[in-house]
């Protein structure tokens, strides 16, 4: 071992520097799938994606410290799944230094629509045509070219707020009438409401002045999807609060929530006290049991549940 190597502060390396190649007779999952799996949309995209392009992301794989070799694998069940079903024999693996199978699943973040609108765009610049993408990805060729158009019309600022969220396709269809500074505002608001569904989107741009329109909606009068005057102001109302209320909570949600865990804490070592339990008990039952409740609570994101 190197001096470098010797260093306490020397970050650890996670993976071989080499990919090898091993044949899938010889690596062994870790864990079985689930019935009806091979049934699911999931598995059918990267079956057809590796029948057209081939194997786009390695497999991890650590070795069998009892037998040369033969591996262990740690990430890509389904795509060592799918290998099967076409007949491949060899494929070529990232080598983990790491043990732990939890640890990948843990760490992945699903591919958000921008993020997939990227994907699909620089394809297309590199000359795959749009039925084998479309193909690999298991859709029509008409979704794939909805997705590399998806951000046209959209302001880059408000993309950037995005790039990490779940948005079907209709939010950018629907931000696409607001001007660039109205979808910088919509973008902030889904995300601090967490809300990114198509309906939260409809209903801001209802709410959305008619100067910040691209193109006003022209619902004819009288009919369902007409909106009134009055409905517009009071959305336009309520909105403001909304922003006011999501202002507030981003700057005292650090301390109320350093807040709640002490007293979750004091209150869990409080029930904890067999005299003080035996007493509320005895004098205050409906205390005891909504005290029991909250201090039942794993984390502060279910105490709305609970509450409800």
């Amino acid at each position: 071992m190197t001096e470098e190597e010797k260093r306490p502060d020397r970050v650890r390396i996670s993976f071989e520097a080499n990919a090898v190649t091993v044949q899938i007779s010889e690596i062994v999952q870790l864990k079985k799938l689930r019935p009806g799996t091979k049934e699911s949309k999931k598995y059918q995209q990267i079956l057809g994606s590796i029948k057209v392009i081939g194997l786009v992301e390695a497999p991890v794989v650590t070795p069998d410290p009892k037998k040369s070799g033969r591996y262990f694998l740690l990430d890509g069940h389904l795509r060592i799944e799918a290998l099967k079903d076409l007949g491949i024999e060899n494929v070529e693996c990232l080598v983990s230094t790491d043990d732990e199978a939890y640890t990948y699943n843990k760490r992945i973040n699903r591919i958000a629509a921008i993020q997939e609108h990227h994907m699909v765009k620089r394809a297309v610049e590199r000359g795959v045509p749009e039925s084998q993408i479309a193909a690999a990805l298991g859709m029509e060729v008409s979704s794939v070219r909805r997705r590399e158009r998806m951000l046209d019309g959209i302001c880059p600022d408000a993309a950037e707020i995005l790039k990490d969220a779940d948005c079907p396709l209709t939010v950018f269809d629907t931000m696409r009438r607001m001007v660039p500074l109205r979808q910088i505002e919509a973008a902030e608001l889904m995300v601090g409401q967490n809300n990114f569904t198509g309906m939260f989107a409809k209903a801001l741009l209802a709410a959305t002045p008619e100067k910040l329109l691209i193109q006003a909606p022209r619902a004819k009068p009288g009919s369902e999807q007409a909106i009134t005057a009055e409905q517009i102001s009071r959305m336009e109302r309520e909105l403001a609060s909304l922003q006011t209320q999501v202002k507030s909570v981003e700057e005292t949600y650090g301390v109320d929530n350093l807040h709640l865990i002490v007293a979750l804490g004091y209150l869990r070592k409080l029930l904890g006290n067999v005299r003080v339990a035996r007493w509320l008990a005895q004098h205050r039952q409906e205390y005891l049991s909504e005290f029991q409740a909250i201090a039942e609570i794993e984390t502060l994101g279910s105490a709305k549940a609970a509450a409800e």
